[in-house]
């Protein structure tokens, strides 16, 4: 301080005696000094310190000089020092400024170099597509994966997902969306171990080029993003209304003279049906039902049922009285049908207590038996006896107008002669009722996760030591006793049951079985059946839906018929019971039919719940989440398909299995491929095999007789001109379940095949002079 102080009094002498001009007191001239210029070179002192400090210096220096114009002089020389200062500083600061943009330059070179090689590594990775990730997705669908967990997109639009249920996603079983990926084939052969180290290597790198993809998947996301909106606006694919797109077919499809033909009810109803939203998926079944036609003559087809797909409104009731094997019955269906009749099917063989009702109202239980309101027509020949006379308009006009009687037979009612609400009360289901509603659950944290709606074991063992007046070594045998026959389990599977903080957890309360289409609400009291009863019950269930609903061959179903029938109700309680179900005591012929018939009907409900797949995202949710609880464990159709029915099998163009070694799943598959469920199997397309109902007894014979009706009504097609063979694309995907190449598959197919053209493609075959082209498949509903 002193020594600034020195050096400014110094400086006014110095400047004084130069141009003659008076000095002036220190404290003047740091009043003069602002706040920006304290920031120079020149050393500064508070006003504080200048006058404690100098203040008898002032007075003498006042005394002695006489002040004209004291402020000019030192505010000039003031001022010049500070700005040749400040122009020192400032070109120090423009040549530290000139090495930084230099920096920046070489830096930002750098990071635009980085940037252009990492997006042309993935370009050429996207381009060969021969990189799987483990959870058999391609490279376009992990960036749109790693967007929607957060990595690039706005994380307000992520939800927020405990680490369990995170866990489960990326635990979710491999799915084969029908998305052909070349060169995959040879590698579905490698180990699991090392496309296991190849997806990790994969995944590691990948953060560092997640901004090199942000430019990318903008691109590629466009399209998709206007996809889902328009999907969930109600758009077609051309952006007009669900409604009106139906309206549009109906009205150019239909020739002047096809809509004078239908009746004016028929009319009014392909109008209301119109004017319905795009939400529901039933109605999503008739927009993509038309989508997949590629020739004329089956529009024309489709066009003929119409009046079956919108049947005459009418006040009154047509009842049909029918019975399983009947192929009168089959017939009486097919005619009311063609004649836009609605009526409701009795099935005495599915109803037995209508059989005696039959019995009373018509004298005998022959069928089939027409009712129009009370009036009994009478059978297939009585019905045809009544158009050839011309009085059957008047039945019809009469069942229209007229609501029916008290006397006229009642529809199927909700439960009627069912046994799967019947059974046993089990003891133990109770037992366990009770103490769910006893013990403390809740989430809590195990081994630093977080694992909701769960209970300690200590807790259960002290309710079943009160409750059941047992020791603490006998309540827990009890509760093992209870984990046993699946009403919880460990909530990481690390033991059936112990005493202490182990956590367990309810099977409904499970986040993954809670989500199941089957789970029943609450604890079913009854005692859990037998499979092979479930079986039988499945089985008779499925031969009655297949016999009304769908067509002679089995590969056109009437999913509206059916999802309004007591038959598919009926089922759907069937369904549940197999949520603690004992598998793995079944043998080979009874698992084979128990699990296609159920994997069919599985197929039906996800398309009545989801509606038709329209694309590969659709096809992964269809394959892959749409799932049942069977015996304490979740089944996907693609984990019946692939993990139960063919082994334990990769599905097509990925590289992990379904179940992995600790899966418990994995004793249900069966020890080895078995290759002719791939035509027993429905997924409700057009290019797929038709609905059969298979029994344990006979499978064997029953999937040769579906191999051979799917080969030889389309399935393979050789061209003896040409010399060309059209294979189903189902020979290609699941090619190693029937061959080790191209030849021995074609080999393998020849034995279904008529023994003709069986012989000319083994000819063809000998002389290597086949050429071999798969078919489109076409993945439009069977409906």
């Amino acid at each position: 301080m002193t020594l600034a102080l020195i050096w400014r009094t110094d400086l006014q002498k110095k400047l004084a005696a130069e141009e003659d001009f008076p000095l002036l007191p220190i404290s003047c001239t740091m009043e003069k000094v602002s706040s920006d210029e304290k920031k120079s070179t020149i050393p500064s002192v508070s006003h504080k310190e200048d006058t404690s400090n100098c203040g008898k210096g002032n007075q003498d220096i006042e005394q002695s000089v006489n002040v004209k114009n004291p402020d000019a002089s030192v505010k000039e020389d003031v001022s010049d020092i500070q700005a040749r200062d400040l122009g020192k500083e400032k070109e120090k600061n423009q040549e530290e400024k000139k090495l930084d943009d230099i920096h920046v330059a070489e830096e930002e070179e750098e990071t635009v170099d980085a940037q252009e090689k990492v997006q042309s590594e993935l370009l050429s990775t996207v381009n060969s597509e021969d990189v799987r990730e483990k959870s058999g997705q391609t490279v376009g669908e992990k960036i749109s994966d790693y967007l929607e967990e957060g990595g690039i997109a706005d994380h307000s639009e992520v939800p927020n997902k405990s680490p369990e249920e995170v866990l489960y996603e990326e635990e979710e079983e491999p799915v084969f969306d029908g998305t052909e990926v070349p060169g995959m084939e040879g590698n579905r052969s490698l180990s699991s171990r090392s496309s296991d180290n190849d997806s990790e290597t994969q995944g590691s790198a990948w953060p560092d080029k997640a901004v090199a993809l942000s430019h990318y998947v903008k691109q590629k996301s466009l399209g998709a993003m206007s996809t889902v909106f328009r999907r969930l606006s109600g758009k077609s694919d051309d952006g007009l209304d669900v409604a009106d797109r139906d309206k549009e077919f109906v009205n150019d499809d239909l020739s002047k003279g096809d809509k004078d033909l239908l009746p004016e009810s028929v009319g009014q109803k392909v109008s209301k049906s119109t004017e319905r939203s795009g939400w529901n998926p039933l109605s999503l079944i008739g927009i993509s039902h038309d989508a997949g036609r590629e020739n004329k003559s089956e529009q024309e087809d489709s066009l003929k049922d119409l009046t079956h797909l919108h049947p005459i409104a009418m006040k009154g009731r047509i009842i049909l009285y029918t019975r399983l094997g009947c192929q009168d019955c089959t017939e009486a269906r097919r005619y009311l049908q063609r004649k836009g009749l609605k009526y409701v099917e009795i099935n005495i063989d599915v109803y037995p207590s209508r059989k005696l009702e039959l019995e009373k109202i018509a004298g005998s239980s022959t069928v089939p038996r027409v009712f129009f309101n009370e009036i009994l027509i009478g059978g297939l020949s009585e019905l045809k006896k009544l158009e050839d006379s011309g009085k059957l308009g008047e039945k019809i006009e009469y069942v229209v107008s007229e609501e029916p009687s008290y006397e006229a037979p009642l529809p199927p009612l909700s439960g009627e002669d069912d046994l799967s609400s019947g059974g046993v009360i089990d003891e133990l289901a109770l037992i366990v009722q009770k103490m769910k509603g006893s013990i403390s659950i809740k989430d809590r944290f195990y081994k630093m996760r977080r694992y909701t709606d769960c209970f300690q074991g200590k807790d259960a063992v002290d309710f079943l030591s009160e409750d059941q007046y047992l020791e603490r070594e006998d309540a827990v045998e009890f509760g093992r006793k209870l984990a046993d026959k699946l009403f919880f389990q460990h909530v990481a599977l690390e033991n059936i049951f112990e005493d202490g903080n182990h956590l367990y957890r309810f099977l409904d309360d499970d986040p993954v079985i809670s989500r199941c289409q089957n789970i029943p609400r609450g604890i079913i009291e009854v005692k859990p059946k037998p499979i092979t009863d479930i079986s039988s019950r499945l089985r008779f269930l499925l031969s009655a839906i297949l016999e009304a609903y769908t067509s002679e061959d089995g590969k056109r179903v009437d999913y509206m018929s059916i999802h309004e029938s007591e038959e598919f109700a009926r089922y759907l309680r069937i369904a549940e019971e197999l949520q603690r179900a004992e598998l793995y005591e079944m043998p080979r012929e009874e698992k084979l039919s128990f699990f296609i018939n159920l994997y069919n009907m599985m197929a039906i409900h996800a398309i009545l719940v989801l509606g038709p797949p329209s694309g590969a995202l659709d096809r992964r949710k269809f394959l892959g989440e749409f799932k049942y609880v069977i015996g304490g464990s979740p089944y996907s159709l693609s984990a019946i398909y692939n993990g139960v029915l063919r082994g334990n099998q990769r599905p097509p163009y990925n590289l992990t299995k379904p179940f992995g070694v600790k899966d418990k799943r994995l004793k249900v598959a069966l020890p080895y491929v078995e290759p002719l469920v791939h035509f027993a199997l429905v997924s409700g397309t057009q290019s797929g095999p038709g609905l059969r109902c298979y029994s344990p007894g006979n499978i064997d014979k029953e999937l040769m007789d579906a191999a051979c009706s799917f080969l030889r009504n389309g399935g393979l097609y050789v061209d003896l001109i040409t010399n060309v063979a059209y294979p189903s694309k189902i020979l290609k995907w699941y090619s190693v379940d029937f061959g080790k190449n191209e030849v021995e598959v074609l080999k393998h197919a020849v034995n279904y095949m008529e023994p003709s053209d069986s012989q000319a493609l083994l000819d063809l075959l000998s002389n290597t002079q086949l050429k071999v082209i798969y078919q489109t498949y076409d993945w439009g509903l069977n409906n």
